[in-house]
């Protein structure tokens, strides 16, 4: 048995960034240190410059890139993922060309989606080689798609969740040491209709927020002390706004 000893977080960070579309979870990833964006999608803003391995279409060639970044040298700090939801297909595809499937659902039961959870294991396990290995912070970003909750404590109601299987989501979420919820602001108004009555609009304001602590609309946590959420400008200067709640290794 090993002695007791005091430790602390000294490894980068793991994050988990997540939103609807547009709402600059790519921008954002480009602030941290040296990044290298691994794309399973098309979708580097105009004006954005970021390094890139380029679009990549099997699951194969997602682990190739991770393997470069194991084992080649290079200057990347960290490597974001764009994004988790468009990788799952690739993973199902995977899946099905090994074991002979026409689609995930052929086994049946939901078993094609408990072989999958090899293939996600697989793939996080290879980002935390290069956390651990090669000092990178891995930033995973996804898209988000409202669902119903149906909580036993409470009316059901809807909630921003990852837009993955509940599997992988849970897989993942589990996996990750910060999960944030970026969006802009909502703003509720109230306009008149005619005939004494009014209906409420939405209008989304200019800012952007990432909220970092949980709530019943969205998933979220972080092991950081991160604030509630934090104003994320378009100009956003990692070094002083996110940096300072990070292990020193990954605010440099």
């Amino acid at each position: 048995m090993s002695p007791i000893h005091t430790a602390t977080a000294t490894l980068p960070p793991r994050i988990l960034i997540y939103g609807p579309e547009g709402a600059g979870k790519t921008t954002l990833s480009s602030k941290f240190p040296s990044p290298v964006i691994l794309q399973t999608e098309e979708g580097i803003p105009r004006g954005l410059t970021m390094s890139t391995f380029g679009l990549q279409d099997t699951f194969k060639g997602v682990l190739s890139c991770m393997s470069f970044l194991g084992t080649e040298p290079h200057d990347q700090r960290a490597l974001v993922v764009d994004s988790s939801d468009p990788l799952e297909p690739l993973i199902w595809r995977e899946a099905c060309t090994a074991n002979g499937w026409a689609s995930i659902e052929t086994p049946g039961y939901g078993k094609g989606y408990v072989v999958a959870d090899n293939y996600w294991l697989d793939f996080l396990a290879g980002l935390d080689f290069l956390r651990r290995e090669r000092g990178m912070t891995i930033v995973l970003l996804a898209h988000s798609a409202i669902e119903r909750i149906d909580d036993p404590r409470a009316a059901s109601y809807t909630s921003y969740q990852l837009r993955l299987h509940k599997r992988a989501r849970g897989l993942v979420q589990d996996w990750a040491d910060a999960i944030l919820f970026l969006a802009p602001d909502l703003n509720i108004q109230s306009e008149d209709i005619g005939f004494g009555k009014k209906r409420a609009r939405a209008d989304g304001g200019s800012a952007r927020w990432l909220h970092c602590e949980g709530r019943p609309s969205f998933t979220a946590k972080n092991r950081y002390g991160l604030p509630p959420k934090i104003m994320i400008p378009q100009n956003l200067d990692y070094g002083a706004v996110l940096a300072p709640f990070f292990p020193p290794a990954a605010a440099e």
